[in-house]
């Protein structure tokens, strides 16, 4: 009999069966590219265009997708609807803040600050770095409690997060300004910065979804039940994504910052919040394909609706849609949109150069 061998062979086995750290293949590789293609050939037909009104919206465009992007290597990978992401999104902002402006207005307007950081003044990409890395622990702390709760629970329970951190940062008057503009945040109008974020947050989402992590954490999402009895650490694994996603959103939270020069805590709060998940609904939430261009194409929209709402002359008549009018329209293409493919437009597939063996 060898049944008194197998808790020794089991070890060996169980690493025999482990996926590489790293799934890389052409297929996978081609798809994080393509998507960078997109956000590069936008940059560049924009500097064409030489429009500053048409930069800045590609600015914001860009900003999106690293936010949206950032989302999905969450809720995308764990099946798991965070309402609280825009939190780490704040915290990155106001970290910016604190390590651009000027060290003379820091003293005046946050005082409560320490005297390194009031001190300090350090570049935009400089900060945004610090930045994402501070958001990536906050995100890190929260989710070692978090991460162990799952479906609804876990939903309300990230709600929380972003309650609890928009309501210190509105009251921190020393510290954040409180409900006042923090003003002073050095802006930055080139669009290359935003652009390479972008594809900066695209290839960190599609390494951690080949990742043995990210590989893990998908077979929870699909079959949670037979990944925990195949010894896959659940929470562990959605900590790892956790602070992944907090890191993307910190960095884009700081560079959001850089873009206005300005912030409030109520910039980054429900509002927020709900566009960015409908992008990544629309699109398709387990893919990023369909987080970049649920963005482009959700954007895109919002632009002619604006458009159309500031009016567009015909001669000598001028037609405009009634104000307030761009968030009706926009809840009915949405609607529209998921009662058509409620898996969004993409899916959970992948844009890719090659097509798929059926016969293997």
């Amino acid at each position: 009999m060898t049944i008194t061998n197998a808790p020794a062979l089991a070890p060996a086995l169980t690493a025999a069966r482990k996926p590489p750290r790293f799934a890389l293949a052409r297929r996978t590789v081609i798809t994080p590219v393509l998507l960078s293609l997109v956000i590069l050939a936008i940059a560049v037909l924009t500097v064409m265009t030489g429009s500053k009104p048409f930069n800045q919206a590609m600015i914001d465009v860009f900003l999106r997708v690293t936010l949206v992007v950032g989302l999905y290597i969450f809720i995308g990978n764990s099946g798991v609807l965070s309402f609280g992401h825009i939190g780490f999104t704040c915290l990155g902002a106001y970290a910016a803040a604190w390590l651009t402006i000027n060290p003379m207005m820091k003293k005046a307007s946050l005082p409560g600050l320490p005297g390194w950081l009031l001190e300090a003044r350090l570049p935009y990409w400089q900060s945004a770095a610090l930045a994402a890395l501070f958001a990536g622990l906050v995100a890190l702390v929260f989710g070692r409690v978090l991460m162990r709760l799952s479906g609804i629970a876990a939903s309300i329970a990230t709600f929380a997060v972003l309650a609890m951190i928009n309501t210190v940062y509105s009251n921190w008057q020393d510290v954040t300004g409180a409900t006042s503009s923090v003003v002073g945040i050095p802006i930055v109008r080139t669009l290359w910065p935003y652009a390479i974020v972008a594809v900066i947050a695209i290839f960190v989402a599609w390494a951690h979804a080949i990742s043995r992590s990210g590989l893990a954490l998908r077979a929870a999402r699909d079959e949670p039940t037979a990944a925990a009895a195949s010894g896959i650490d659940i929470p562990r694994e959605r900590l790892v994504a956790f602070t992944i996603s907090g890191a993307v959103m910190g960095l884009g939270g700081a560079l959001m910052a850089h873009s206005i020069g300005v912030v409030t805590p109520d910039t980054f709060y429900l509002g927020l919040t709900f566009i960015t998940l409908s992008m990544l609904v629309v699109g398709g939430m387990s893919s990023l394909s369909g987080a970049v261009l649920g963005v482009v194409i959700l954007s895109a929209l919002i632009q002619v609706l604006r458009w159309l709402e500031a009016g567009v002359a015909f001669g000598a008549t001028t037609f405009a849609l009634p104000k307030g009018l761009q968030e009706i329209a926009l809840g009915v293409i949405m609607i529209v949109i998921l009662a058509n493919r409620p898996a969004g437009l993409i899916g959970n597939r992948e844009i890719t150069l090659f097509r798929r063996n059926r016969n293997k």
